[in-house]
């Protein structure tokens, strides 16, 4: 499917979603409204299970926010949509692994919508800035996400400077899982991880999000009572599925589970 900006394409339970605006894939308010809608369609269709979420080109994955719409009366606090700014940084209840393949330059809030990923993989050309400090505003996103995803010292010295952190570095701190050689490499490997995650148990990787995602505000006993109270919706929709069962009876009968969704 094409919409103008937004490209999807669906294997199975895989959707790759590509945005395409050159020549830096900048995100205005418009293209963000459709990015949101895209990933809601995704987290509500049952029968998708992975997202992919790339871009065209080569020298920017995403250049982020669109200095230029913003010029020309896009607001900064505007609406953006469903999922906030892209499409994924706000979307509530996204229980499912979302992969983002970074090729290029990721500035800004296009760095901001690879943190939004669960898995981050990239080329070895690929690179990271947060150059907000430098027009004297806030990468409100990365402020909160980044110093949970990398050492302290580290994310305060990218979002203090606004300096660029290659490839080689963003893999040596954690931040990106895998360094590919070029964007065929890149592709190849994100499907092959997608196709590996949607053949996998998806209630138990949306019990996964939500506790790891609610978690960030508990204690880490809170967190384990309201895991062994059945008190996050996922985990309760887990413990009473058949995949579950299915899961213990496949280890006992030696052979691979067969993972329904419910």
């Amino acid at each position: 499917m094409s919409d103008s900006v937004i490209q999807t394409r669906r294997e199975g339970a895989i959707l790759e979603v590509t945005l395409d605006r050159p020549k830096a894939n900048t995100i205005d308010l418009a293209t963000s409204r459709l990015m949101g809608q895209t990933f809601k369609n995704f987290r509500d269709d049952p029968e998708l299970r992975v997202a992919i979420v790339r871009t065209a080109g080569e020298k920017f994955f995403s250049a982020g926010w669109d200095l230029k719409a913003a010029a020309n009366g896009d607001a900064v606090d505007g609406d953006y949509g469903v999922g906030g700014f892209a499409g994924l940084q706000e979307l509530r209840d996204l229980n499912k692994p979302v992969i983002a393949a970074v090729n290029g330059m990721a500035v800004g809030g296009g760095f901001e919508l690879a943190l939004s990923a669960d898995l981050i993989y990239a080329t070895e050309h690929s690179s990271f800035a947060l150059p907000e400090i430098r027009a004297g505003t806030l990468a409100d996103a990365a402020t909160v996400k980044l110093p949970k995803r990398i050492p302290y010292h580290v994310a305060m010295d990218l979002l203090f400077t606004g300096r660029w952190m290659d490839v080689q570095e963003a893999h040596r701190w954690g931040l990106v899982n895998e360094i590919l050689a070029d964007e065929a490499a890149l592709r190849q490997r994100v499907w092959e991880i997608a196709r590996l995650l949607a053949a996998g148990p998806p209630l138990v990787f949306a019990a996964i999000k939500e506790v790891a995602r609610e978690a960030e505000a508990m204690s880490f006993q809170n967190a384990m009572n309201y895991i062994t109270k059945r008190k996050f919706a996922t985990v309760d929709e887990l413990y009473d599925s058949e995949d579950n069962l299915e899961g213990f009876k496949a280890f006992a009968e030696k052979r691979a589970p067969v993972w329904q969704g419910k």
